[in-house]
């Protein structure tokens, strides 16, 4: 401070310190105090301090610049507060003083500790010897007496050596030769005695000795912590050194904060305060809702071409037309090209330099926005953008505006758009690297320690060889990590790099309809006066930025307006039909949107909180947005992973979680955007300077099969989830009236047409109710009154509330529908049950009303709330229940399996008379029931017993040739012999044979005329096939064999028979009854006919198969009718 604005006093150091550290003369005032003029001055000191010390064996004692400037600053209050006790109290109080002391101590006892003192702690010229103490004391400065000086000094002396929080640098001012050898204690207790007759001070009306020793009694052993206590207890004296008390303040936290952390966790959106600001959203143009983006590293991207098509790919326009139409086919509406801007060359060497030799610059380190030379340039880039626009996908660009490359036109045509000191911030710091430049006249200069990675520097160095002039400055921060090396940091305070930006925006805007913006929450004002002009009190996220500080006033008229609320007008104006991203954090997501009015905002908390299974912490992120807002939700970008982040199969795996998590992006409101890799399932983090994949990773076709079962086809219907209008979160329930915050669920509607999407984010089961709806808010009034609504789940899908209504839907995962009433919805919700990280996502919701036989209620009472194949099939089995219920008590496993126990395999065998009874009275039920329902008019009794004459010759074939002796011919030998080898023990065989058997003749009970074809159509009409299915499977055949057996039994029940076709006489018999077979569509279907090079070809094993299966067949006709001549079989 200053004595009558004339006298510096600040922090005072010893003799013996100075000789020590040697410091720079030049941060002493005449006086020998300390002058820290800023924070370079404490680093600087600091410094000094430090090259002394082994901080390698005890890191532990190094100086912080933070802590010497708290010190000081203390000290400068200090004697501030002693100069206002002077002006408003007594201006002669320290003079008095001395005279008080003298009188009781003695004038030589005073002079002698004033002498010490002196000595101890000199003024510059006693520390040179230019005059000796007594010269000194008997001096003035400044018309003050040199004694009061030194007696305001001692005073601070004694403070600064009675604060514990200063014990850590008492080497600089120990006082402890004072105190044994001097009167020093009794000065100091003399001036206590003085001043208790004095005026009491300060906010306690104190002794003035008191007051001052206040802070380090109330906060012993806490720098910031006294400064906070001054701030709080003496700010109405303090005047401008609040400012830089703050700005001490901000100096230790940025000191606390430099070590790189990163972002942390994810937090919950608020949005409280968000209300006073203005409503401003962007509207969409009709094709934003729908976009789907899908990320590509480009260089990565076009190795990983040139690799799969084996030619090579290195350009824009050589990227094959066939990736393309996968990308549209898959449903991707949106493709962003990562990195095609012209890069730095500086960042391509640093890159180089610390140890990849085949790295580009880093994507995000920028020499101009211009498409990339080697990627073939803007002629390329268009040729692209027609391609793909051509099969409807529109192409996504970066901006960085935040920053440039550190070596790019605007750093060597414009530094002063940059951030930059004109001295290095820390003393530290050297910069004898190489020179990154490419120009000439330009030297850029990395800092040292970046090379040998062991710190990271604020600043580079750039150097005007021309005219000598030298800046520091700043790489591009977001104070969150390390800073971007290879980056230069624009000032955005300048209106002329505002516009300069904004019209490269413009022009970039022209070319791509989709741009995301980097780090977009940096340019905020609220962040960008944090980061780099910070208010004082706010400072500590960028070192040696808090002594830059503006208050707010200073900042808003050099940055008067919001930064991107200009950007998205121009852009409105200029270019509008251009969607803008913002890469936000920092719980600025809101604000983006609503009032920056950005399009789309990122929304970080999906993917963290989700990998993590922070599932209520996501839920409240739904619901605080809903509360506040819902078209905040619609705004969102949902991904699974960031380049910046790890891939989405090392995040979420390649199981039910990933595909549930994937399934809730491509679901909810937003913008869903995939990574690149992640459909193929590529566990590599590209890093933005990579030319190519390290890793030799071929796509998962399990995993790229399962996105377009499951996935894909959800793209294609963005329509229906991508807006807000109907949107509803709801509240699962547990059987216990609990709220399972692990579940989520969610419905959404467009016109006619509804989803609800369920999913499970958890290793655990989870059972409950879908019932009602979390609270959102709805717009009342045209000031923008909101109220909060809930609605129950059958009013969230829009259904009739009436008991004669059902609702069908469909699950998407499945497959399968599902029937509910509508009622019951409106009123109890829809209960489910998921396993571990189960979903659904229903579908193809339809109402139908039920008619006076109340079908539908007995189908949903039938099915208890089971999903079946088809609810039509479904009602078509309730129907045919008569039909079904004998039906399957004959085609069932267990039944097959006893008639295969029974079959007879020695020439004395007989067949199970009792089960013969016991089949026979099945089958009388079965054609009794086919007569009443088919209106026939046939003998059911009488055709029993025709089947169960042919099912005891089924039975007896494995002998057959034992029943019929025949005449010595070879032709029946070798038919008995091929129909042994066509039998066998196989159940698939018995299994088709023993089902053929009970439905071939199933047409004979409305009458013999054409009854095949009846029987066969019946095996459709009345879903007899899925009961052969079914049994067939329970007998142990997988799915697909039982379809082909399935289709046997069809062909020879439509050919049973094939034997009368063409009479026996005939010439070319066998050629003319295959003729006749293949005139059948099912018949050539099973021998897979197919036409190749104009020739047809069919499956040898099947056709084998069929000729088994017909002998079989002809064999039982004969052998069921013991009156015909066995020649006949042959």
């Amino acid at each position: 401070m200053r004595d009558h604005d004339v006298v510096t006093m600040e922090f005072h150091v010893s003799r013996e310190a100075r000789d020590r550290y040697r410091f720079d003369e030049t941060l002493f005032s005449l006086t020998g105090n300390v002058v820290f003029a800023n924070f370079h001055a404490a680093r600087v000191f600091a410094q000094r301090m430090n090259e002394r010390r082994d901080l390698v064996s005890f890191p532990e004692q190094a100086v912080k610049a933070g802590q010497i400037n708290a010190m000081g600053l203390i000290d400068e209050i200090l004697h501030y507060v002693v100069g206002v006790y002077r002006r408003q109290a007594n201006p002669e109080a320290m003079q008095q003083a001395l005279s008080w002391l003298e009188e009781r101590l003695g004038r030589d006892a005073v002079d002698e500790a004033l002498r010490r003192f002196v000595d101890a702690f000199p003024p510059v010229a006693v520390y040179r010897g230019e005059m000796s103490p007594e010269e000194y004391l008997a001096g003035e400065t400044a018309g003050v007496p040199n004694r009061r000086l030194a007696l305001e000094e001692l005073l601070m002396l004694w403070l600064a050596n009675a604060n514990p929080a200063f014990s850590p640098f008492a080497e600089l001012f120990d006082d402890a030769a004072l105190e044994k050898e001097t009167a020093y204690p009794q000065l100091i207790a003399g001036l206590h005695d003085f001043f208790d007759t004095q005026p009491r001070f300060g906010p306690n009306q104190d002794n003035l000795i008191d007051m001052l020793h206040e802070p380090a009694i109330a906060v012993p052993h806490s720098l910031s912590g006294q400064l906070e206590y001054i701030r709080e207890k003496w700010g109405y004296l303090l005047g401008k050194y609040l400012y830089r008390l703050l700005r001490g303040l901000d100096l230790i936290t940025e000191e606390q904060k430099m070590a790189f952390l990163g972002p942390g966790p994810a937090q919950v959106y608020e949005f409280a305060g968000l209300e006073l600001e203005p409503e401003r959203y962007s509207p969409d143009l009709d094709w934003m809702p729908r976009l789907v983006l899908i990320a590509k590293n480009t260089y990565v991207w076009l190795d990983q071409l040139s690799k799969k098509y084996q030619r090579p790919i290195t350009r824009l326009d050589q990227i094959p037309d066939e990736e393309l139409d996968t990308l549209a086919r898959w449903g991707f509406t949106g493709l962003w090209l990562i990195g095609l801007w012209e890069r730095s060359p500086a960042s391509r060497r640093i890159k180089q330099l610390m140890g990849n030799p085949e790295a580009v610059a880093s994507a995000y380190s920028l020499f101009d926005y211009q498409i990339a030379a080697d990627l073939g340039g803007e002629e390329a880039y268009q040729d692209l953008k027609g391609r793909a626009w051509q099969r409807g996908i529109r192409l996504a660009s970066d901006m960085v505006p935040n920053h440039m490359g550190i070596d790019s036109r605007w750093v060597m045509e414009h530094p002063d758009w940059f951030i930059s000191v004109d001295e290095s911030p820390f003393p530290a710091y050297s910069f004898n690297g190489p020179n990154l430049s490419w120009n000439e006249r330009v030297g850029i200069y990395l800092e040292d320690h970046y090379y040998d990675r062991t710190d990271a520097a604020v600043v580079f160095k750039r150097v005007d060889h021309w005219t000598g002039d030298v800046r520091y400055i700043y790489h591009g921060n977001d104070g969150t990590s390390m800073p971007w090396n290879d980056t230069a940091q624009l000032n955005f305070l300048k209106p002329e790099v505002r516009e300069a930006v904004i019209q490269t925006i413009l022009d970039v805007a022209r070319r791509f309809p989709v741009i995301r913006f980097d780090a977009a929450m940096t340019l905020a004002k609220k962040h960008y006066q944090r980061l780099w002009f910070p208010e004082p009190g706010t400072g500590g996220a960028i070192p040696s930025r808090a002594e830059h500080g503006l208050t707010k006033e200073e900042f808003d008229a050099l940055m008067p307006a919001e930064f991107w609320r200009e950007v998205v007008d121009r852009v409105a104006a200029e270019v509008p039909d251009t969607l803008l991203l913002a890469e936000a954090f920092w719980l600025m997501e809101g604000y983006f949107v609503r009032t920056l009015g950005m399009h789309r905002v990122y929304n970080s908390a999906f993917m963290n909180m989700l990998k993590n299974e922070d599932n209520a912490k996501y839920r409240s992120v739904m619901k605080n947005t809903l509360e506040f807002d819902p078209e905040i939700l619609k705004r969102f970008v949902n991904f699974m992973n960031n380049p910046d982040e790890e891939t989405a199969v090392a995040q979420f795996g390649k199981d039910d979680k990933y595909f549930g998590v994937c399934t809730m992006m491509v679901t909810l409101p937003g913008l869903p955007m995939f990574g690149h890799g992640q459909i193929e399932g590529f566990t590599e983090k590209y890093g933005m300077e990579y030319r190519r994949a390290y890793r030799d990773e071929q796509p998962d076709p399990w995993l790229v099969e399962r996105h377009e079962r499951e996935i894909f086809p959800l793209l294609r219907r963005r329509h229906l989830f991508a807006g807000v209008e109907n949107f509803l979160l709801y509240d699962f329930f547990t059987p216990e009236g609990h709220v399972n915050e692990d579940v989520f669920a969610y419905s959404n509607r467009v016109g006619d047409e509804r989803a609800l999407v369920i999913y499970h984010n958890r290793y655990a089961e989870a059972r409950g109710w879908v019932r009602t709806s979390v609270a959102y808010s709805v717009k009342v009034s045209p000031d923008g009154e909101r109220r909060l609504v809930q609605k129950s789940l059958g009013e969230g899908l829009g259904l009739r509330n009436n008991e004669d209504y059902f609702c069908i839907f469909r699950d998407h995962v499945t497959g399968l529908e599902y029937i509910r009433s509508n009622r019951e919805l409106w009123e109890q919700g829809l209960y489910v049950e998921l396993g571990a990280f189960k979903y659904h996502v229903f579908l193809d919701f339809r109402e139908v009303q039920d008619n006076e036989w109340h079908q539908y209620a007995h189908l949903a009472a039938y099915l208890d709330g089971r999903g079946v194949p088809g609810i039509d099939e479904a009602l078509k089995e309730v129907f045919l229940q008569p039909i079904h219920l004998p039906f399957k008590e004959l085609v069932s496993a267990g039944l097959f399996r006893r008639l295969m126990d029974a079959r007879v395999t020695t020439p004395a065998g007989e067949v199970d008379t009792a089960l013969l009874d016991e089949v026979e009275q099945k089958v009388v039920d079965l054609l009794h029931a086919a007569k009443q329902f088919a209106e026939g008019t046939g003998d059911e009794a009488g055709l029993a017993r025709e089947i169960r004459r042919e099912l005891d010759a089924l039975l007896r074939l494995p002998v057959l040739s034992s029943l019929m002796p025949a005449e010595d011919s070879p032709e029946f030998t070798e038919a008995v012999e091929f129909l042994r080898s066509n039998l066998g023990d196989d159940p698939s065989t018995w299994g088709g044979l023993l089902s053929w058997l009970f439905v071939h003749s199933l047409g004979k009970i409305v009458g013999t005329a054409g009854y095949e074809q009846q029987s066969r159509s019946w095996i459709d009409e009345w879903l007899l096939r899925r009961i052969i299915a079914g049994a067939l499977q329970d007998l142990g055949l997988d799915e697909l064999a039982a379809r082909r057996v399935v289709a046997m039994v069809k062909v020879l029940t439509s050919h049973q028979r094939w034997f009368q076709v063409v009479p026996a006489t005939a010439p070319n018999r066998a050629y003319q009854v295959l003729r006749s077979l293949l005139r059948d569509a099912e018949v050539q279907q099973f021998l897979q006919v197919n036409r190749y090079q104009d020739v047809l070809w069919f499956n040898r094993e099947a056709f084998e198969q069929l000729m088994g299966w017909l002998l079989i067949v002809a064999a039982v006709d004969a052998a069921s009718q013991p009156e015909r001549p066995a020649v006949e079989i042959v």
